[in-house]
C-alpha cells in the first residue's frame, strides 16, 4: 500500500474549515450578473466629502504616507481620534500609549481577539453577528458561544439582548465579551441600562470585553449610541474598535483604529505588526482631517441615513415585508413569512432573477441558522433614486 501523502490533509486549516466564500462575495456576483441593484453589501454609492478626498490627494502629493507610516499610526491621526473621543464621549486617551491605527474595524477585531483570546477560551458574542467574529473567534482558538438577539413584535418590531441569558451564557471558561452596538444586521442599539448590565457583568466576572462601534455616527430616533467604556469599571477592561469607512463613506480606504488602556493596545499592537504591519499610509493623513469636521457634518450624515432608511422601510413594507425598523446602522432586517417565505438563503438567491435587488440572507450571521432563517437584510447606504427604484422593484413580488 502506498504511503499516505501530504495530500490526503485537507489544505484549509480545520479551525477555518466553516468558512468558505463570503455570502457577500456571493450577492455582488450575482448583482453583477443579473444587473440588479445591489442593497446586500454595505458599501455607499457615492463617495464622501470632498473636503476629506482633497486631503488624501494633497499628502499623496506632498509624499506623506508614501512610504510606511509609524506602527501605531501617524501621530496626526491618533491624536485626532482621541480628540473625538474626548469631544464626543468624554473619554481621554493618550494618543501615544492608547490609540492604535488598523487597516479598517475588520483588523482591529481580528487583532484584538488573536491578542487577548487563548485556545479553549470561551467568547460570548451577540447573535446574530458579523461573519469575521466567528473567524477569528476560530483562528484565535477560542470557542464562540452566542447569545441571540430575539425579535420582539410588540410596540414596534425590534431586536432586543436578554440579559439573564447573557448571564448564564458567562462561564469559568470565558474570557472576553464581543459586543457591537449599533448592531449590524439587526439595527439595534443597546440601551444605558443594558451596558450598565453588561458593564457590571464585565466587572463582576472579571472579563475583558471587545465593543465595535464603526456605526456610532448613524443612530437614529430617541436611540443615543453610549460608548462602553465609558461606564464604571470599563476603562481598563474595555478595546473599543471605530472606523473611518462607515462614518465618512470611504470604505475602501480601510482606516480603523482601537482606543484602550496601554496593556491592552500593546497587546493588540503585538498582533497586528505581523497581519498588515501598516496600512492606509495618505489616507490617515485625510481621515485626521475629517474626524475634526464639524458636528454640523455628523449630524446631516445622520439625518441623510435617516431619510433613506425611511424610503426603503417605507418600500418594503408596501411589499409586504414585516420590517424591523433599525435604530442604528444602515441596514434593514425583515422577515419574509409574511411573504409566504421561510428559507432566506433560498430567497436571496432567486430574488435578483425575480425582482432585480440583491439582499443578504440574516442566517448567515447565525450559528443557528434556523433562527435566522426567516430574515433577510438591506442596505440602505445608497442614493435615495436608487432606493425607491429599489422599493419598486421589490413591490412588484
Amino acid at each position: 500500500m502506498a504511503a499516505m501523502t501530504s495530500s490526503a490533509r485537507p489544505r484549509l486549516n480545520r479551525r477555518l474549515a466553516e468558512f468558505g466564500t463570503t455570502i457577500f462575495a456571493e450577492m455582488s456576483a450575482l448583482a453583477l450578473s443579473t444587473g440588479s441593484i445591489n442593497l446586500g453589501q454595505g458599501f455607499p454609492d457615492t463617495d464622501g466629502p470632498e473636503e476629506v478626498r482633497e486631503a488624501a490627494v494633497r499628502a499623496l502629493r506632498d509624499g506623506h504616507g508614501n512610504q510606511y507610516p509609524p506602527g501605531p499610526g501617524i501621530p496626526e491621526l491618533r491624536t485626532a481620534i482621541a480628540a473625538h473621543q474626548l469631544r464626543r464621549y468624554g473619554l481621554s486617551f493618550d494618543p501615544d500609549t492608547e490609540v492604535l491605527v488598523t487597516a479598517g474595524a475588520t483588523e482591529a477585531i481580528a487583532a484584538a481577539l488573536l491578542a487577548l483570546v487563548e485556545p479553549g477560551d470561551e467568547v460570548v458574542a451577540l447573535e446574530p453577528y458579523y461573519d469575521s467574529y466567528a473567524a477569528s473567534i476560530a483562528m484565535a482558538g477560542g470557542t464562540r458561544v452566542p447569545v441571540t438577539l430575539r425579535p420582539h413584535f410588540a410596540e414596534g418590531a425590534a431586536f432586543r439582548l436578554d440579559l439573564d441569558e447573557l448571564r448564564a451564557a458567562v462561564t469559568d471558561r470565558t474570557r472576553l465579551l464581543l459586543i457591537n452596538t449599533p448592531h449590524n444586521p439587526t439595527g439595534t442599539v443597546l440601551t444605558r441600562a443594558e451596558l450598565a448590565a453588561i458593564a457590571e457583568l464585565a466587572v463582576e466576572r472579571d472579563l475583558l470585553v471587545v465593543t465595535d462601534e464603526v456605526y456610532e455616527h448613524l443612530v437614529f430616533d430617541d436611540a443615543e449610541h453610549l460608548p462602553l467604556a465609558s461606564f464604571p469599571g470599563m476603562r481598563e477592561r474595555t478595546v473599543t474598535i471605530g472606523s473611518a469607512g462607515k462614518t465618512f463613506s470611504f470604505t475602501g480606504w480601510k482606516v480603523g483604529w482601537v482606543t484602550a488602556a496601554p496593556e491592552l493596545v500593546s497587546a493588540v499592537r503585538a498582533v497586528k505588526q505581523f497581519l498588515t504591519y501598516v496600512s492606509s499610509g495618505p489616507f490617515q493623513y485625510a481621515v485626521a482631517e475629517a474626524l475634526a469636521l464639524p458636528d454640523s457634518y455628523f449630524e446631516e450624515f445622520r439625518r441623510s441615513m435617516l431619510t433613506r432608511r425611511d424610503i426603503l422601510a417605507q418600500g418594503l413594507t408596501e411589499a409586504g415585508f414585516e420590517v424591523f425598523r433599525p435604530a442604528g446602522t444602515y441596514f434593514v432586517t425583515t422577515d419574509i413569512r409574511p411573504l409566504g417565505e421561510k428559507d432566506g438563503f433560498a430567497f436571496c438567491r432567486t430574488l435578483p432573477e425575480r425582482a432585480g435587488v440583491v439582499a443578504i440572507p440574516n442566517a448567515v450571521f447565525y450559528d443557528d441558522r434556523e433562527a435566522g432563517a426567516p430574515f433577510v437584510r438591506f442596505a440602505f447606504c445608497k442614493r435615495e433614486e436608487v432606493l425607491r427604484e429599489a422599493a419598486e422593484r421589490l413591490r412588484a413580488l
